[in-house]
C-alpha cells in the first residue's frame, strides 16, 4: 500500500498528467489517438478571449493534427457540462478566427475529470459532434471533435477497460493511499510513483495547503449561505404567523426565532 497525495488537488493532478508519457497513454486509451508531442502545457490561455470569457485549460497539448485539452475539477459547478462545452468551443473558434474557411485545422478533444461527481453523473459521458443520419443513425464521419466527461466516483466492475483502470486509480487516490498491486498499466504505475507523499516537493505541499484552505473557505461560505437562507425562511414563517394574530411568545416557541430578532426584522420600532 502506497501513501500518496490525492489527485483531487490540481497541483498533484498536473504533476502526474503533465508527464508526456502518462498524458499520451491517457489520451490513447480514452480517445484512441497517438499524440506526437514532446510537452504538455499547464494553465493554457488563448491570447484573445473567445466569447468574452477568458478560458483557462489545466493541461493542454497539440500536435500537427490534434488539440487535446484535459481539465481536472474537484469543485463541482452547477454549469459543469455547459462550462466545458464552452471551453471546447473556444478552442475550436480560436482556430477559425484566422482560417480561410470554417474547418479548423486541428481536431479538438476535451476531457474533463470531475473528482466530486453528483448522483446524476455517469462514469463516462460524451458529446460527439459528428452528424448522424436521422433515419439510419449512421455517423457521417465528417466532424471528429469530442468532449468526454469522466467521473471516477462512478467507476465500477462494469466499466470497460481500458477506462476502468484510469478512473479507478484517480478514485483510489482520494483517500491518499493506493494498492499499486492491482494496477498493470505502466503509465498508471508511473502516476502512483509520481504522487507518493515522500516524493513531494515543498512547493507541492505548499500548493496543496493553499488548495485545501480555499476548499475549506468555500465550504464555510456555502454553510453560511445555507444558514442565512434557513433564518430568512423562519422569519418569513414568523411574519405569516404574526399576520394571522399569533402572539410573539408562541411565534418564538414555534419557529425558534428569538423575540428580539423577530422584532428587529419584522415590526417597526414604534409598534413595540
Amino acid at each position: 500500500m502506497q501513501h500518496v497525495a490525492s489527485l483531487r488537488y490540481e497541483v498533484i493532478f498536473k504533476k502526474a498528467f503533465c508527464d508526456v508519457e502518462i498524458f499520451k497513454a491517457f489520451v490513447k486509451d480514452f480517445i484512441g489517438i497517438d499524440l506526437k508531442i514532446d510537452k504538455v502545457e499547464t494553465e493554457k490561455k488563448f491570447e484573445n478571449p473567445i466569447g468574452n470569457v477568458d478560458s483557462r485549460f489545466d493541461l493542454y497539448a497539440e500536435d500537427l493534427e490534434n488539440r487535446v485539452i484535459v481539465d481536472i475539477q474537484h469543485r463541482r459547478y452547477d454549469d459543469h457540462y455547459d462550462r466545458f462545452l464552452h471551453y471546447h468551443c473556444a478552442a475550436l473558434l480560436q482556430q477559425v478566427e484566422s482560417a480561410a474557411n470554417y474547418a479548423p485545422q486541428l481536431t479538438v478533444f476535451t476531457i474533463v475529470v470531475s473528482t466530486s461527481g453528483t448522483k446524476e453523473d455517469v462514469a463516462i459521458a460524451e458529446i460527439n459532434f459528428d452528424p448522424v443520419d436521422y433515419f439510419t443513425k449512421r455517423a457521417l464521419n465528417k466532424i471528429q471533435h469530442r468532449v468526454l466527461y469522466l467521473s471516477p466516483k462512478h467507476v465500477n466492475a462494469e466499466t470497460p477497460e481500458p477506462y476502468q483502470e484510469w478512473l479507478k486509480v484517480i478514485q483510489d487516490s482520494l483517500d491518499e493511499q493506493i494498492d499499486e498491486s492491482i494496477y498493470h498499466k505502466q503509465a498508471i504505475l508511473k502516476i502512483v510513483n509520481l504522487i507518493k507523499r515522500d516524493g513531494l516537493t515543498p512547493q507541492d505541499r505548499a500548493r496543496m495547503k493553499d488548495e485545501y484552505a480555499e476548499a475549506q473557505l468555500r465550504e464555510k461560505e456555502k454553510l453560511e449561505e445555507r444558514e442565512i437562507g434557513i433564518e430568512e425562511g423562519k422569519l418569513e414563517v414568523a411574519k405569516n404567523l404574526f399576520a394571522q394574530g399569533l402572539s410573539i411568545e408562541l411565534i418564538e416557541k414555534s419557529t425558534g426565532i428569538a423575540r428580539d430578532v423577530f422584532l428587529k426584522n419584522t415590526i417597526p420600532e414604534s409598534k413595540y
